[in-house]
């Protein structure tokens, strides 16, 4: 089956993206740049569209474009092993933010308990703990 070539905004829409977030991610090197031909119009292959979505899913996933970029190199590489371990790397990381905000949770409960217990014109927990830096 032949391949179709896609326009810069052919390829922007099949994406779910902006024409510019396109030339971004050439710029950075996240998607390749395919020659000028001499009629003018770049034409892309359909691969681009997979490339382009799989970024974006990753970036929802919490991944910077840095990682993806090291992700998408691995990724021609076939090192699965490698793939897993940024996908490890991420994993705590994201786990390690659902714990401070947990924790920031309970404290933000607590002064928010506090104020309703305390509740006078002239005193709020929540400013004087946040004024003692004790949260």
């Amino acid at each position: 089956m032949k391949e179709q070539w896609l326009t810069i905004g052919q390829v922007a829409a099949a994406a779910a993206v902006n024409v510019e977030t396109v030339r971004y991610y050439q710029r950075i090197g996240l998607v390749d740049k395919p020659p000028r031909p001499p009629q003018g119009f770049r034409h892309y292959p359909e691969e681009t569209v997979r490339r382009i979505r799989f970024i974006k899913r990753a970036q929802q996933l919490g991944f910077s474009l840095q990682d993806i970029a090291q992700l998408l190199a691995l990724y021609r590489e076939s090192a699965c092993d490698d793939v897993r371990r940024q996908a490890e790397i991420r994993l705590a990381a994201i786990e390690a933010q659902i714990r401070d905000l947990q924790s920031m949770r309970r404290v933000l409960k607590r002064l928010v308990e506090q104020c309703r217990a305390d509740a006078r014109d002239d005193y709020c927990p929540i400013v004087e703990s946040l004024a003692r830096d004790q949260v």
